[in-house]
Order: C-alpha cells, then sequence, then structure tokens
C-alpha cells in the first residue's frame, strides 16, 4: 500500500515516507506495477469505516478512518495547507471512484504538537458537517504490543517507488504485523506515539498514497483501529519496516476535540479555530502578526493524482522528521 508525503512537517508528513494529509497521484512509469498494494491483496470485505481523501476532480490523496458518524481521523501531513471546501471524502466502499458516501468535509484539526521536527503526532481529525450513515470503526482499549497480528487498508501505490504507477481503483490490504521499536529508530521515532510495521523481509509494505490510511486489529467479529500511517524509512516503501502514528496513544486528545467540537488547545495556547489553521502566535514585543492583504496568495492547491501541493515560489514540500531517506508517505500514495 502506498502512503502520504511529509509536506511541510510531520504534520505534512507527505514529503518523504508511511505518518502523514497532497493529492497528486503518481505518474505512471514504462515498468509495471506490483498487482497488489505491495505485498498485499484486494479487499476480501467492505470496510464501513475506510475513506478515500480525495481532490475534487477525484484524484486520491491519502486514507482516512471514520471514528464517529461525523469524524475521520487521518495522518496530520494528510491535511497540512489544505483547505476542507477543497476535499471530497468517500466512506464505505471498496471503490476509490464509486459507492459508498461522498461528502465535503467543515473543518481539519491538526493535532497542535504535530510538526516536522517532532515524531508521534502526525495524526488530524476531520469534521463532516452532517452525520453520515457508515458505522465508524472502534479505537481500541490498548496500544499492540511487538508482535501483534493486524491489517493494513489503503489505495497506496502497489509498485515501491513514488511516481511508479498509479494508485489502485480497487481497495487494498495487507496482514501484517507490529515489531520491535529498534527497527524503526534509524531516524526520530517516538515509541510512545507510533508503532513500528513489519515490513516482511522487504517484500510488504504500505507505500504512497496510503497515508492516513488504518491499521486495525481483530476484535470480536469486527476491527478496532490502532494505528494510522504516517511514513516509511525508505525511498523504496518495502526495503524497511513502516511507521504509523499510534492512534490508541492520542485517545484522549481526539475524546477532547470531538467533545469540543473541534477546539483543539495547544499547550498554553489558544484553540485550533474551524478550518484547522492554527492561530499566529504573537511575537515578542505585543505586535500581532501583519495579516495577509486582500488578493494574497491563497493555499497551494492539490495537485491532479495525490502528492503534496508545491507552496508558493514552486519550491518542494520540505522533507519528514529524519535522516535523508526517511520520507513519510505522500498523498497520493505513501511509501
Amino acid at each position: 500500500m502506498p502512503r502520504g508525503s511529509l509536506g511541510r512537517g510531520l504534520l505534512a508528513f507527505a514529503a518523504t515516507a508511511l505518518a502523514s494529509l497532497a493529492m497528486a497521484a503518481p505518474a505512471a512509469s514504462a515498468s509495471p506495477a506490483h498487482p497488489f498494494i505491495i505485498g498485499g491483496t484486494p479487499a476480501t470485505q467492505t470496510y464501513s469505516f475506510m475513506a478515500s481523501l480525495q481532490s475534487p476532480d477525484g484524484q486520491h490523496h491519502c486514507g482516512a478512518s471514520l471514528i464517529d458518524k461525523q469524524w475521520l481521523v487521518t495522518a496530520a501531513h494528510c491535511v497540512e495547507g489544505q483547505q476542507p471546501s477543497n476535499m471530497r471524502i468517500r466512506i464505505g466502499s471498496t471503490d476509490r471512484t464509486s459507492g459508498g458516501e461522498f461528502v465535503t468535509p467543515d473543518k481539519f484539526v491538526p493535532n497542535p504538537q504535530a510538526s516536522q521536527t517532532q515524531a508521534g503526532y502526525d495524526i488530524a481529525l476531520i469534521h463532516l458537517p452532517q452525520a453520515v450513515q457508515a458505522a465508524p470503526v472502534k479505537i481500541a482499549g490498548t496500544s499492540p504490543t511487538p508482535g501483534t497480528a493486524l491489517r493494513l487498508i489503503g489505495w497506496g501505490q502497489t509498485c515501491p517507488s513514488q511516481g511508479c504507477g498509479e494508485p489502485p481503483q480497487q481497495l487494498q490490504q495487507l496482514d501484517t504485523k507490529t515489531v520491535d521499536p529498534s527497527q524503526c529508530n534509524g531516524g526520530a521515532f517516538d515509541a510512545q506515539r507510533e508503532l513500528c510495521i513489519d515490513n516482511q523481509g522487504g517484500k510488504a509494505s504500505a507505500c504512497y498514497g496510503d497515508s492516513g490510511g488504518p491499521a486495525v486489529v481483530h476484535d470480536g467479529d469486527g476491527w478496532a483501529l490502532v494505528g494510522a500511517t504516517s511514513r516509511g524509512q525508505a525511498q523504496n516503501c518495502p526495503d524497511k519496516p513502516g511507521i504509523y502514528t499510534n492512534v490508541v496513544a492520542h485517545t484522549d486528545w481526539i475524546k477532547q476535540t470531538m467533545s469540543s467540537g473541534g477546539g483543539s488547545q495547544p499547550p498554553g495556547g489558544q484553540p485550533t479555530p474551524p478550518g484547522g489553521q492554527p492561530p499566529s502566535p504573537t511575537p515578542p514585543g505585543g505586535q500581532p502578526p501583519v495579516p495577509t492583504p486582500p488578493g494574497g496568495e491563497p493555499p497551494s492547491p492539490m495537485p491532479p493524482g495525490g502528492g503534496e501541493p508545491t507552496p508558493p515560489g514552486g519550491q518542494p514540500p520540505m522533507p519528514p522528521v529524519g535522516p535523508p531517506g526517511m520520507p513519510p508517505f505522500p498523498p497520493g500514495g505513501p511509501c
């Protein structure tokens, strides 16, 4: 499965690998793509909670999980720099182009600590203006320990390198397990708030376009959510274990944010306003920041097909947390 990129921070984990948001789809290459999400298979069931974050023209950007009739959880880098009105969400279908429910969100709430330099907080909530019919997935009560069997789900690339092929139309799944955090310590990694996911000897992994999508564990006859795709540790997705945000570790923040209607309170700061962009802090000296003048530059649009938007000036998004070669899964397909 693919992942998202690390746009401008861990919160935009979309520029380097699996943690991330961003809607440009990778261009097809001459080399053939693997038939399934890397090492996975087409979905064997309909996951009512599975969601595809898309651009208005239908290009897949990232994955997300419905956790309440009006709330989804995804990677912070999947919504960083985006506006709710420019996103469409398909929920509860195995086909990203049809079926399920198709809605437009009204609010993004990234974790207030999400940043490029701090691992463990590549997570955001998306609010819907009206309740949907689809059944949400519950968040697991405990974090998985190393060796826990889980399933990854997404529409990320089925070939290993960024831009090597189009995201699959049919939802993919991969049964794998968590591994010891030491296998993800090649760069920034928060063992309390992130999960290290087995790459099955370099044969299976989430990839570009899987960012924000779920890692679930069996719970009776159903599933429970434990992770959200964040980033990978290599440009070639399955070369090393992937990194997922531990959703269970953020349960308190999620509950507080949903109960307050989206007011995510950063430590010692102001709540995040509707739209998901935190207020600019007043610099020393008491002078507030200069507002953007009328006619100022709007946020960069999501490029067709997934992938992170190019910021004003044409500079590519900054790489994700970690040393070179440790990219978060960019929207449109993670790695």
